[in-house]
């Protein structure tokens, strides 16, 4: 094998083309955002529950084990996991890897432990954004110690309790910022009162499920005025959750049609959802798609999403300011698209995973693709693509944008592409499976 420091090719998967029209019935993993969400909420309910059709990621096991960790027990042996909570307790740690869920989500429940919680994950994780929630713990009467970064590694020194009450925050940078504090705050002695001072929050979808969630666990949630929302002491009812499809993850497949003009069905696609990723039903119809939900699908019995690609795909202007998640592969179609298209409302991205923005404008770029980068946006104008390496900065949805152009494109090496193992485990190898290729190992693998 040869040595990756010696070869720069190492690591790059070469992403299969679509040289036809591509049909296709898919069945998705189940969405990250509610099986962690789901997995918070049974650690501190009053009973046993089950997460029924349970993501298995890396993100979703990092949750499982953070969990268990501080004494709750979480059984993950089959698709079906059962969470019993116990007492919460330290000393523990929590491995938050590239997990933003896991950093945001589980302060605030480390903070009704007793004894202390220790945070960490890996290194590119030190400079994503918490420090918004570790000091709006402290407005909340929570010890946090993390030596004035604002980041990781810390700790939580919890002690039983949380006095709760009304806290301010800027949570402009992320949405997680508030669903975090909602999701413990019943828990708390007065409940939380969380209200937003800043630019206009991202994403607002997640917290809209965030709140769902909290309701379906018959937790008072007031969210009535703007950039307020108040839970109120109380506590959590032990409900079991059926995971839906993650509709995120759907993007490169609907992709696939929308850019081969070919056909493809997602399996059961909720007709009412709180998931961003179903703004993919608007926004692949604005760029000249045929999208409509089916009852009965042409494989078999059940329902689903189909989206029907057109003879010419167009651009499109369109603020993804609350759906920034689906920007790394709407941005990809955009660049195989004929028309020019303007993608804004996102400078929150830029604290995802990576730089989303920077990133997408300089691998496109380096593509061939007529790429602006604005500060909160990216701007395309129809050029001609070429191959070549499309780094993702393991990021999974950089992987999903590039292996959309390499479908659309001959040539192109997707680095690192078993990063999208965060939310999909072995997508590599459907994704080819797919488009009638045999699954192949990275470039470095290969005779």
């Amino acid at each position: 094998m040869p040595d990756p420091a010696a070869d720069p090719r190492a690591d790059h998967w070469p992403a299969p083309r679509a040289t036809s029209p591509v049909s296709a019935v898919v069945s998705l993993p189940g969405s990250k955002s509610l099986t962690n969400r789901a997995l918070v909420l049974a650690a501190i309910a009053d009973g046993p529950s089950v997460v029924r059709r349970a993501l298995r990621s890396r993100d979703t096991t990092l949750m499982a084990q953070s969990l268990s960790a501080m004494g709750a027990e979480v059984d993950t042996s089959g698709d079906d996991w059962r969470v019993v909570p116990g007492d919460l307790r330290g000393p523990a740690h929590v491995d938050c890897g590239l997990a933003g869920t896991v950093m945001r989500f589980v302060p605030p429940m480390a903070a009704l432990a007793h004894g202390d919680i220790a945070f960490d994950g890996d290194a590119h994780m030190r400079n994503r954004p918490v420090g918004e929630v570790l000091r709006a713990l402290r407005g909340l009467g929570v010890d946090v110690d993390d030596a004035g970064r604002g980041a990781l590694p810390f700790t939580v020194r919890g002690t039983g309790s949380v006095p709760g009450g009304t806290v301010v925050l800027d949570a402009s940078a992320s949405s997680q910022f508030v669903s975090a504090l909602l999701l413990a705050g019943a828990r708390y002695e007065r409940g939380v009162d969380v209200r937003h001072d800043g630019k206009p929050v991202p994403s607002q979808p997640h917290i809209d499920m965030t709140i769902a969630m909290l309701r379906t666990h018959g937790v008072e949630v007031d969210d009535s005025s703007p950039n307020r929302w108040a839970v109120a002491p109380g506590p959590v009812r032990a409900v079991d959750h059926l995971i839906e499809p993650d509709l995120s993850n759907a993007a490169p497949f609907l992709a696939l049609a929308a850019l081969s003009g070919g056909t493809v069905t997602v399996r059961d696609w909720p007709r009412e959802t709180t998931q961003a990723g179903d703004a993919l039903r608007e926004i692949l119809t604005l760029m000249g798609c045929e999208v409509a939900h089916v009852d009965v699908l042409d494989a078999g019995s059940g329902s689903g999403l189909r989206v029907t690609g057109p003879e010419r795909l167009q651009g499109i202007d369109y603020d993804l300011h609350d759906v920034g998640e689906l920007a790394p592969a709407v941005t990809a179609l955009c660049a195989l698209a004929e028309g020019p298209s303007h993608l804004r409302g996102i400078a929150h991205i830029r604290h995802h995973e990576t730089d989303r923005l920077a990133a997408l404008a300089t691998e496109l770029g380096g593509l061939g693709a007529h790429v602006v980068e604005h500060p909160d946006g990216l701007s395309l104008t129809p050029a001609p693509l070429h191959g070549g390496v499309f780094h993702t900065y393991a990021d999974h949805r950089m992987a999903h944008a590039g292996v959309i152009v390499g479908a659309g494109v001959d040539g192109v090496l997707v680095e690192d592409v078993a990063t999208t193992a965060k939310t999909f485990p072995d997508f590599a190898g459907f994704w080819a499976g797919l488009l009638g290729r045999t699954p192949g190992p990275p470039l470095d693998e290969q005779g």
